[in-house]
């Protein structure tokens, strides 16, 4: 047997091989029981005992000669350590062949808690007879250590990789003091070990950890922490402060408690009294034991606080590391926010008001927004290293699991070390130790799974029947949360869910029979239902899924040590009415979606594929599939993380997850009639679920008393959704912050929606790709005169250059220059003035009658003799923007701005769809207020506004308005007056000078016109203008008919007869009268003037209103003196009229310039 070398002097070598070991010790050990004059020359290292007595600092000497560790005999008999008899006696030899006492060894200790520093560790001794050096950690102890020793200092520097859990941190010695009931002067080496705290009750805490017992004392809580990097900054919105609440009443037992609190705070250093120029009101709440706390209304000053958006921890995180844990120890913090400074600087914020006075907190109050993410990152960063591999912490709930009891000391000291290194403390009556189940968080965990806390079925147990709709919420959000625990929780909970619909609720509130069994199957399931275990990573899972045709259903299960599959979780869900209404593959397919969504956590990533069983055959080969539709293939880049294999399994076998499936299958429902008309063809209110989400939000925060009337109130909850609507969404068009509050501001309300809005629009990123800058241009505005009323004077333009669409690349855009309102039309290319013109035709023409103007640039359409004879022939001027200054036709030009943002928002990333989004981009834009006249331009054309809901009443809460709007509903009333006798009087013209329509027999040939049929895109410019014949087969009065139409003509068959003509040929409509041609001047043209009626002057020059040859007085026009070419013509005017001063302009008539 070989020797083991050493640092000193060996007294004994054990070779590592298992049953009978003999023990050789050479002679340096003979002279350690007989002289001491060594000893200097020998390493040692301070250690202490943790005994009944409690814990014995004793010296021992490192020799890495020693095969094993060994006791004296001596010291043994005076500590009282328990021995225990060897199976099999080991023989002690020196290095010469002598046999060392005893001969043989026979007992070794049992297991001995050992620390060193902050190191603690389980071992025994070999007993033998050293007296000089009672203690000894020989060769072993290193190799499982593997410690870095200072020779010159005996001390440890760094621990072995397997014990970096215990590696000490510098300065965190506990000091020792020596036990009462030990004798020192009998333990070499020994040393003084510290006094438990007073205020720790030991019979709590388990005597492992009696050494830490400081860990759990409550007077270091009382004094005020030191400053960390963690300190709380408040950091605020810009341009604000904190405000000054109310002063808050108190009844004489709060002023009691107040003053207690106060005057405590101050003698701890927790407060301080403050100048801060806000305050928050002070005032108490009660705890569930009766006593008084004391709450900060920090509600003004977290609506300015910038938000801390460091994450919290996932409960189910916890859930599943605790799989393989059969031991739990569970810490909670004493006084944990306390224990975080507020940041220097910072206090004067957190300022509060009393009745006796003003002061601010030095350390971290309830109340405040980010205190919890603060002191999350404060904890996580404290146990780092721990978290997920024996530690959960959430805020100040420490969870401590592990698989052994020896394991599990160690981590429970390893996080009590820790703790107490960065002046963290606990309570220890809240504290439980070494427990094979523990309540946390809600639920109970243990070695065998999850199951709820008892006191939480208790209370279900208990729960009182819902008499209102908010009690109804309550007891489902409760339920809500621990629905995994409940097989076919839809299905039972769904009488319950479906009164909490707007429409389905009963006035006054009831429950229905249905309900009511509902409410009472539910509280019996969260008494009795079973636990559910924990899935095994390590093992491979098994998803069985279904789909019926109202819902679906899936189990994920595991095989067992017994081979049979075990459930882990159930699911269930309803399907949409569309998805309903997908086919059979893509019903079994979208189950299978949401289960692996559902288990995400436990599904992705496996290292062996999960099988998954589906009783539809056809998705055996869908990951193989070469062809999918648009819906699977969208679905396929889902499940593509995903290792998994789909196999059929009948219908029979596949019961679980058929039963989950059908559990949302309701009574047979009559099939709803089909339509013959496709559902595009119909106009519908539009629903916006932005709605549904905020009022059921609603009950949680209801609105205050200060909602205006007509406008709905927007949860908290619901703010960023809402913002996003009135801002992102097609109808709003990320529009500015001015456009984005007054949409929103129509239909809703909280208090800080400006602010809100003004952010929202700052933040938007979409915003800040798409839009360029709206800084106008230099130089003097020269504004076109102001029309009297919509859609008389208007512009057009053309927006070019855009992706090719369905052979779309062109959008005419026709602007309203009273209203401001827009028509856009998609077309291929630029169109000849021909095309535009029939385009001017039907989209302003048909729907707001002949403009008086049109404003146009110099383009090819517009130059054109065609365009120009148009304009003439439908009494309109045609009107030229300046060369080069596309200013003169603004609101068209502007109008193209604001499309082209609101394409690039909405299309950038797929430009081909650009067509798909023109109608919203009218829609939107048409719905916008104009800062020019402060109505939308619908509402300026339409006389109303469209309502956003459908519950808005037309009321307005400004007194003006209303008086604007009784005064218009006068004008409408003697409108109507008027309309009646002119409509009385027109019929009795229209009967003296029209012959009666066509008359009809049923059998007669007519033809129908196309003018109200709707066309594909782009075919409207081929079409005819009429259909047929058709056959009249009803005739239903003297101007209706029915015709018998074909199956292809989706249309309703009855026509007035204005619509109809007989298939005879009718005469021609005589042409309009000519109006003269202008005359061309160096390539300008000229109009002759009737006549200058009167005068102005703008700016420095003079207009003159003109009367043209030819032309009515409705195309009378202001033009200024540059633009007549014969100086007679003024001078004439100036003759019979003098200026405004009583004689001709200063200078004389001015002078023409023939080139202008």
């Amino acid at each position: 047997m070989r020797l083991l070398w050493g640092s000193g002097s060996s007294p004994c070598n054990m070779p590592h091989t298992p049953g009978k070991r003999s023990l050789r010790v050479g002679v340096g050990a003979a002279s350690l029981g007989v002289s001491t004059h060594a000893a200097p020359h020998h390493t040692t290292l301070s250690v202490s005992f943790q005994l009944s007595q409690g814990p014995v600092p004793l010296v021992a000497l490192l020799d890495t000669g020693a095969a094993e560790s060994f006791i004296d005999q001596g010291l043994v008999n005076r500590l009282k350590i328990p021995l225990t008899l060897l199976d099999h006696p080991v023989p002690v030899t020196s290095v010469d062949g002598r046999p060392l006492m005893p001969y043989p060894i026979t007992h070794r200790t049992q297991n001995l808690r050992m620390t060193i520093g902050e190191h603690v560790e389980t071992l025994h001794f070999l007993v033998i007879h050293a007296p000089t050096t009672p203690l000894i950690l020989g060769h072993s102890w290193f190799r499982l250590h593997d410690p870095h020793i200072s020779w010159s200092t005996s001390k440890v520097m760094a621990w072995g990789v397997n014990c970096r859990l215990h590696h000490p941190s510098p300065g965190s010695q506990p000091r020792e003091t020596p036990p009462k009931d030990v004798d020192l002067t009998q333990l070499p080496g020994s040393q003084p070990r510290e006094t438990p705290p007073k205020d720790v009750d030991l019979t709590l805490l388990p005597p492992q950890y009696h050494d830490l017992a400081r860990v759990f004392a409550k007077e270091p809580t009382t004094k005020l922490p030191p400053h960390r990097p963690y300190d709380l900054e408040i950091r605020l919105q810009p341009g604000t402060t904190p405000p000054r609440g109310r002063l808050f009443s108190l009844s004489p037992a709060e002023t009691q408690a107040m003053d207690a609190y106060i005057n405590e705070a101050l003698q701890k250093g927790f407060i301080r009294h403050s100048t801060s120029p806000g305050a928050a009101g002070f005032f108490f709440v009660k705890k569930k034991e009766g006593d008084l706390r004391p709450c900060i209304d920090y509600r003004g000053l977290n609506k300015i606080t910038i938000r801390d958006r460091h994450p919290l921890p996932l409960m189910s995180t916890a859930l599943d590391a605790t799989a393989q844990a059969t031991l739990f120890t569970k810490l909670d913090l004493r006084s944990a926010y306390n224990l975080i400074r507020i940041k220097e600087g910072e206090e004067w914020k957190t300022a509060f008001i009393t009745p006796t006075g003003h002061y601010e907190y030095l350390v971290m109050p309830f109340g405040l927004c980010n205190s919890p993410a603060v002191f999350q990152r404060f904890i996580t960063d404290v146990l780092r290293d721990m978290l997920g591999r024996w530690v959960f912490v959430y805020l100040d709930d420490i969870l401590i699991y592990s698989r052994t009891a020896e394991e599990h000391t160690q981590h429970v000291r390893a996080v009590l070390s820790r703790l107490l290194e960065h002046d963290l403390f606990c309570k220890l009556e809240k504290c439980a130790f070494h427990q094979e189940s523990t309540s946390f968080l809600g639920f109970i965990i243990s070695s065998q799974g999850l199951r709820m806390d008892p006191q939480k079925v208790q209370a279900v147990a208990q729960w009182p029947l819902p008499k209102t709709l908010k009690q109804l919420q309550s007891f489902l959000g409760f339920c809500n949360f621990y629905r995994r625990f409940i097989r076919n929780f839809s299905a039972l909970a769904s009488p319950l869910t479906s009164l909490t619909k707007t429409t389905n609720q009963p006035r006054p509130f009831r429950l229905s029979p249905e309900a009511v069994a509902a409410f009472h199957e539910l509280v019996r399931r969260f008494v009795s239902e079973p636990i559910l275990l924990h899935p095994d990573l390590t093992r491979p899972f098994v998803v069985e899924v279904d789909a019926s045709e109202t819902g679906a259903g899936a189990v994920l299960s595991q095989r067992g040590q017994d081979s049979k599959l075990h459930p882990c979780a159930f699911f269930s869900r309803k399907f949409s009415p569309t998805q309903q209404n997908y086919g059979v593959g893509d019903r079994e397919l979208l189950a299978i979606k949401w289960a692996l969504e559902e288990w995400r956590q436990w599904l992705l990533g496996t290292p062996t594929p999960f099988l998954i069983w589906t009783d539809h055959q056809n998705l055996i080969h869908i990951q193989t599939a070469r062809q999918l539709n648009p819906r699977q293939a969208r679905w396929a880049l889902f499940f593509e993380p995903y290792n998994f294999h789909i196999a059929y399994r009948p219908g029979s076998k596949n019961l679980k997850a058929d039963a989950l499936s059908r559990q949302h299958t309701q009574d047979p429902r009559p099939p709803e009639p089909r339509s013959i008309l496709p559902t595009e063809r119909f106009l519908a209110a539009l629903q916006w679920p932005l709605e549904a989400s905020i009022r059921a939000a609603l009950p949680a925060d209801p609105a205050p008393p200060e909602t205006p009337p007509n406008r709905l109130y927007v949860p908290a909850v619901c703010r960023q959704e809402a913002l996003r609507w009135g801002h992102s969404s097609r109808l709003a068009g990320h529009q500015g912050q001015a456009r984005t509050f007054q949409f929103l501001r129509r239909a809703l309300w909280w208090p800080s929606m400006r602010k809100d809005v003004r952010e929202y629009t700052a933040a938007c990123d979409t915003c800040a790709r798409s839009k360029s800058t709206t800084q106008p241009g230099a130089g003097e505005l020269q504004p076109l005169p102001v029309p009297k009323r919509p859609w008389s004077h208007i512009g057009v333009d053309f927006v070019t250059g855009l992706p090719v669409a369905d052979h779309l690349d062109t959008i005419l855009t026709i602007t309203d220059r009273f209203s401001k309102a827009v028509h856009l039309v998609a077309m291929a290319g630029l169109p000849t003035a021909k095309k535009t013109a029939e385009l001017l035709l039907d989209h302003v023409v048909r729907l707001h009658g002949f403009p008086q103007d049109v404003v146009s640039d110099r383009g090819p359409q517009f130059i054109s003799r065609f365009w120009k004879a148009f304009c003439r022939l439908v009494g309109a001027s045609a009107s030229l923007s300046s060369g080069y200054h596309p200013q003169t036709n603004g609101q068209t030009e502007r109008a193209n701005q604001q499309l082209g943002r609101y394409l690039r928002c909405f299309a950038s990333s797929q430009p081909s769809t650009w067509p798909r989004y023109l109608l919203w981009a009218e829609l939107s834009h048409n719905l916008q207020t104009s800062s020019a006249t402060g109505l939308s331009p619908f509402e300026t054309c339409y006389g109303y506004q469209p309502p956003l809901f459908d519950h808005q009443v037309p009321e307005v809460e400004v007194p003006a308005a209303q008086d604007m709007v009784r005064r218009c509903h006068l004008a409408w009333i003697r409108a109507r007056a008027a309309i009646t006798r002119a409509n009385t009087e027109y019929s009795r013209q229209h009967r003296r000078r029209h012959r009666p329509g066509p008359v009809f027999q049923p059998g007669d040939r007519v033809w129908l016109s196309t003018a109200n049929l709707r066309f594909p895109a782009g075919s409207r410019k081929l079409s005819p203008r009429f259909l047929g014949p058709f056959p009249v087969r009803d005739v239903l009065g003297p101007v209706a008919y029915r015709l018998r139409l074909p199956s292809t003509l989706k249309v309703h068959p009855v026509f007035h007869v204005s619509q109809l003509k007989p298939v005879v040929s009718s005469p021609l409509h005589p042409p309009p009268a000519r109006v003269p041609t202008p005359r061309d001047v160096d390539g300008d043209p000229v109009y002759t003037v009737r006549k200058i009626l009167d005068a102005r002057r703008r700016g420095r020059g003079w207009q003159y209103l003109v009367d043209w040859q030819g032309y009515g007085p409705e195309e009378r026009s202001w033009e200024p003196a540059r633009s007549f070419l014969d100086p007679s013509l003024l001078a004439d005017f100036w003759s019979r009229r003098p200026g405004p001063s009583g004689a001709v302009p200063r200078g004389g008539v001015p002078v023409m310039n023939s080139s202008s």
